[in-house]
């Protein structure tokens, strides 16, 4: 556990407003410092009211005053190496503060140090090269380590492991800083130590000190004082009397101590070696080898050398060694392997101990030259057996297996005892015939099928293969089925097997929703004598498909007729009307259902759960609601592609049952004023209107012009004519027509309805109504009227409505008797051609 060191908050001075306070740094959150308040003498109880706040240049706010006590704590540790680095000393400035009055005073704030940082070196290893030649007494400089730590708490003195050779001794600068330095005890060789491992520390002076070690490697450097040292005084070898060129003979070693060219070696013959074996053999001068340079001619049966070793420095070193070489007489007649008798192919049934081959083994060579061994691979389940002299027998020595080897190559291996050995191989192909020893093998004791329901008849199901490892006949496997009952019906009305593939095959669709699984076993058998044969069982799984969509179990429909359900009148928000109950027979996703409204008479009234189902209100009933509405709910599940059924509820507002349920053909909603096929309608019966108005408008315009030019109105409309298209106008009192309407009734019929808009010319152009009083004109007198007076605003079967305009409506508002107005209307085609008119005063009425 840390061991935190205590706050000594000592005052050093207050006067001139400013107080110091002395800190060691990493002093736990919390701690006290001092009291502020009296330090300063300011009553603690103002320092809310006055507004006080501590200003300071630093990032961080390292303490905290209480407002209430004037208690200075520590709000946040201290770290001096990282707030001052290197720095003597470690100051913290604070300005408090103080308002009505202003006031401003000064806090000094000295961190103090502890021991806690460690010695540490720039590298974590130090290597220095010492020549072994060096005297006792030579110096070389070691690294510094740096503590942030200041004063004691820093590095104050280094240590080194022992060691026989090397010690420490520390020197000082011109600053009078301390340095350490490794010193030379003893002389140095690298032959018997090349290298020292040493360990610097450097150690604090804090309480409890706090140190660090680093690594120093000597290494000492080579000079050339040892000559190479051959491995054997003595070498001795043995070659064939007829080696070739480049027979190795023998590898000689020398070692030396040195290292670099120092330490490199290289051989050759000593001048005192004669020049006929100097041309016989020859040495390489790195490796060593001697190796056969020419023909062995020679009569010796030992020949004896001198190879000599000699380093690479400056003043070569040397030394020699004998090199013995015994010359040996040549084996040169391998021994001779003759098969006598061979019985291939052999069954596999074959006991131990049955011959297969007779051998004879010969070596022309004499004496232990000529004696042979034969010996034929461990591994086989044959050997061989001795018979008469130079004969060997070839038997069966374990169990054959023709399904794991069919046939061995047996190498016979034939060794003559001579010097060196010669050795002949000879090799025999023994083939194994097969016996109806194994039964068909499955790989796996079950297979599981999965198949989709619907299948087409006939369909690939599986396909069973099994393996027997006999040959011909013996592994010819066939399949069959083994006679089961699946769900009551024999297993052979639902599947086939194929009897020479194993295929299975389906001979019926399957129903997922009346069988969902089943097993039988299929039977592999060989045609081996006597037949074997083996089972496996075949697990068919049936997946679902989507082929049954969701059955409605409520609300149902009896005889065609919508389910209704009676909701209160003014039922409130969330009102429950009814709950859409499905069940789908599919399994998994395609049982999973959901619920959408797919028509409603009103949108806002009523919402649908697409999970439960629940059908409730969305707002409280209106007293202007519909009494009947009726919703369509669709029924959906999740298969691909999904299947949905749909369901009609009707739904009638009312507080009590009523005895007899209204029809719900109709839903009750007003029926759209407007849709896609009445817009196109009155578009298109617009369009055409206008272009017939048009028409109408220019044949009047024709007709117009035409009459003009004419010179008399008869043009207009012939005499003959006039009689058929005259009418009578009777005035009617103005509490039946409006006062700018006349009744027209006629003799004539016409053909169609049309909306007319024609002015009517009355009487000829010469004649006027007088602008005075209309009603001096006599009774029975005929009034002609110039200017158009009347429009024609509807014409019926036999029936027109016209307008009087301008002064006609004038004169016969002014009369107070009826009169009868005359118009003849010329119609061909149930088109309007000419009107002509006048008004006749017949008399009063």
């Amino acid at each position: 556990m840390r061991v935190y060191l205590m706050v000594f908050c000592l005052i050093c001075c207050t006067a001139n407003g400013q107080v110091v306070y002395s800190i060691a740094e990493e002093t736990e959150r919390g701690a006290s410092v001092g009291n502020i308040a009296k330090d300063l003498g300011i009553d603690a109880a103002t320092l809310s009211a006055r507004k006080f706040r501590m200003i300071t240049g630093s990032s961080k706010q390292y303490f905290n005053i209480n407002a209430s006590t004037g208690a200075l704590t520590i709000n946040e540790p201290i770290d001096r190496e990282q707030l001052c680095e290197l720095k003597s000393a470690c100051l913290l400035n604070y300005e408090l503060v103080l308002e009505n009055p202003l006031e401003l005073y000064r806090m000094e704030f000295k961190v103090l140090d502890i021991n806690d940082n460690s010695p540490s070196f720039p590298l974590s290893e130090y290597h220095i090269n010492v020549p072994e030649f060096l005297s006792p007494g030579a110096r070389f400089t070691l690294p510094n380590a740096r503590d942030l730590d200041e004063g004691t708490n820093s590095v104050q003195n280094y240590t080194l492991s022992p060691d026989e050779h090397f010690h420490l001794e520390m020197q000082a600068r011109g600053d009078g800083s301390k340095y350490p330095e490794l010193v030379l005890k003893k002389a140095l060789d690298r032959e018997q130590q090349a290298t020292h491992r040493l360990v610097l520390t450097a150690k604090d002076g804090g309480d409890p000190p706090k140190s660090s070690d680093v690594p120093v490697i000597v290494t000492v450097l080579d000079t050339n004082d040892n000559a190479p040292e051959f491995e054997h005084s003595v070498y001795r070898a043995s070659i064939l009397e007829n080696s070739p060129s480049g027979t190795l003979v023998v590898q000689v070693h020398a070692t030396d101590l040195d290292e670099g060219p120092n330490g490199e070696v290289r051989y050759s013959f000593s001048n005192t070696t004669s020049a006929d074996l100097q041309r016989m053999f020859s040495i390489h001068p790195h490796t060593g080898e001697v190796t056969v340079n020419g023909i062995l001619a020679v009569q010796r049966p030992l020949l004896e050398m001198l190879i000599e070793a000699r380093d690479n420095g400056a003043f070569g070193m040397s030394s020699t060694a004998k090199l013995l070489v015994e010359i040996t007489d040549v084996n040169n007649h391998g021994p001779e392997v003759t098969i006598t008798s061979l019985s291939s192919p052999i069954p596999e049934d074959a006991v131990p101990g049955t011959v297969i081959a007779l051998l004879s083994v010969t070596d022309k060579d004499p004496g232990e030259n000529g004696k042979v061994t034969c010996q034929i691979p461990d591994n086989l389940p044959f050997q061989l057996k001795p018979s008469l002299e130079s004969y060997y027998s070839l038997v069966t020595s374990g169990l054959l297996d023709r399904e794991l080897i069919s046939g061995y190559n047996i190498t016979i291996t034939a060794t003559d005892l001579g010097s060196p050995p010669i050795t002949t191989q000879k090799t025999l192909w023994v083939q194994i015939s097969d016996v109806n020893d194994n039964p068909p093998v499955f790989s796996n004791d079950t297979f599981d099928v999965f198949v989709e329901e619907n299948n087409p008849l006939g369909a690939f199901l599986y396909q069973v293969s099994a393996y027997d490892p006999d040959m011909g006949e013996n592994g010819r496997v066939s399949y069959m089925l083994r006679n089961s009952t699946v769900a009551g019906s024999a297993l052979a009305s639902l599947l086939s097997v194929s009897l020479a593939n194993g295929s299975i095959y389906a001979k019926r669709a399957f129903d997922f929703e009346q069988l969902r699984s089943f097993h039988f076993q299929v039977e592999a058998k060989d045609n081996g004598s006597p037949a074997l044969s083996a089972a496996i069982t075949v697990n068919v799984y049936i997946s679902d498909q989507n082929d049954n969509a969701p059955a409605i179990l409520y609300p149902t429909s009896q005889n065609g007729s919508i389910a209704v359900e009676v909701v209160p009148r003014l039922a409130d928000e969330d009102y429950l009307v009814t709950k859409i109950v499905a069940d789908d027979e599919d399994n998994a996703e395609n049982a999973w259902l959901s619920y959408h409204l797919a028509h409603s008479s009103d949108q806002t009234l009523f919402r649908l759960a697409p999970h439960s189902g629940e059908l409730r209100t969305t707002r409280s009933m209106r007293s202007t609601d519909f009494l009947k509405h009726k919703v369509v709910v669709v029924v959906q599940d999740h298969g691909d592609p999904p299947l949905s059924s749909t369901v009609t509820v009707g739904i009638l507002l009312a507080d009590t049952l009523p005895q007899a349920l209204p029809d719900f053909d109709d839903s009750g909603e007003p029926p759209p004023l407007l849709n896609a096929t009445n817009i196109y309608l009155i578009v298109s019966l617009a369009c055409v209107s206008c272009i017939f108005a048009v028409f109408l408008l220019f044949l009047a315009i024709v007709r117009l012009c035409h009459c003009r030019t004419c010179c008399c109105c008869s043009c207009c409309c012939p005499a003959d004519e006039y009689e058929k298209y005259c009418y009578s106008v009777h005035m009617l009192p103005s509490s039946h027509l409006p006062p700018d309407m006349l009744e027209v009734t006629g003799v004539g019929k016409l053909t169609h309805t049309y909306l007319y808009r024609a002015s009517v010319g009355l009487g000829p152009s010469n004649s006027s109504i007088p602008n005075g009083d209309a009603g001096n004109i006599p009774s029975g007198s005929r009034l002609q009227v110039s200017g158009p007076c009347i429009q024609v605003q509807q014409v019926q079967s036999d029936r027109l409505s016209a307008v009087l305009v301008d002064n006609l409506k004038r004169i016969l508002n002014e009369k107070n008797h009826a009169e009868t107005l005359q118009v003849c209307l010329v119609v061909k085609d149930n088109v309007l051609i000419s009107t002509r008119g006048e008004i006749d005063f017949i008399g009063y009425i």
